[in-house]
């Protein structure tokens, strides 16, 4: 499948990137590769404040990372089943900040995007103040994609709305788990998840 109804703003987007200088554009590539890591500091700092919280709190804290794990397994599935080609490699642009992933390597929906979304509205349910910061994080991730060149606009796009559509449900989900979270309280994994102050 190729896309081109958004492939103008593509190539308008990489254009951009191509003329900006090349210490900006390697910012931008290293938060898109490995901006992820802002997320899982987040979703430690969430952990650990939610040690001194009651047990809905830290089971929602606690499932954060196994939303994010569901949303990427959706994603990928469907990844695959739509086999969009990276626009980089069906578009004729002159260069992209990001070496074009191989053929295989699918663009639609972006998993980078959707595990940004993922974790922030799952950080947003589990610790509001994280989430408000996991948002803009998440927004500049899907944007970066497109700037380094290897998703569509509509890639990134349909992933946020994915990803914080599956995480939503699963995210309030999670709160019942609290029960096995005082279980948890009362054993030797309390160092794990702590107890209410």
């Amino acid at each position: 499948m190729t896309a081109t109804f958004d492939a103008g703003l593509y190539r308008w987007v990489v254009g951009l990137a191509h003329r900006t200088p090349a210490p900006l554009d390697d910012l931008v590539r290293l938060f898109s590769d490995y901006g992820i890591a802002v997320f899982a500091a987040l979703m430690l700092t969430v952990w650990w404040r939610a040690r001194a919280d009651d047990d809905r709190r830290m089971a929602a804290a606690l499932c954060v990372p196994l939303v994010v794990i569901a949303v990427f397994l959706v994603n990928d599935g469907l990844k695959s089943l739509v086999a969009e080609q990276r626009p980089c490699r069906t578009l004729h642009v002159a260069a992209t900040v990001e070496t074009c992933p191989g053929l295989g390597d699918y663009a639609f929906p972006s998993n980078h995007s959707a595990l940004a979304a993922a974790c922030a509205v799952a950080l947003l349910l589990a610790r509001r103040r994280a989430g408000l910061a996991a948002v803009p994080v998440a927004l500049l991730m899907a944007a970066s994609r497109v700037w380094i060149g290897v998703h569509y606009p509509h890639d990134v796009l349909a992933a946020l709305a994915l990803g914080a559509l599956l995480a939503w449900p699963l995210a309030l989900a999670s709160r019942r788990a609290a029960p096995l979270v005082a279980r948890l309280r009362a054993t030797r994994w309390r160092a794990l998840v702590g107890a209410p102050g």
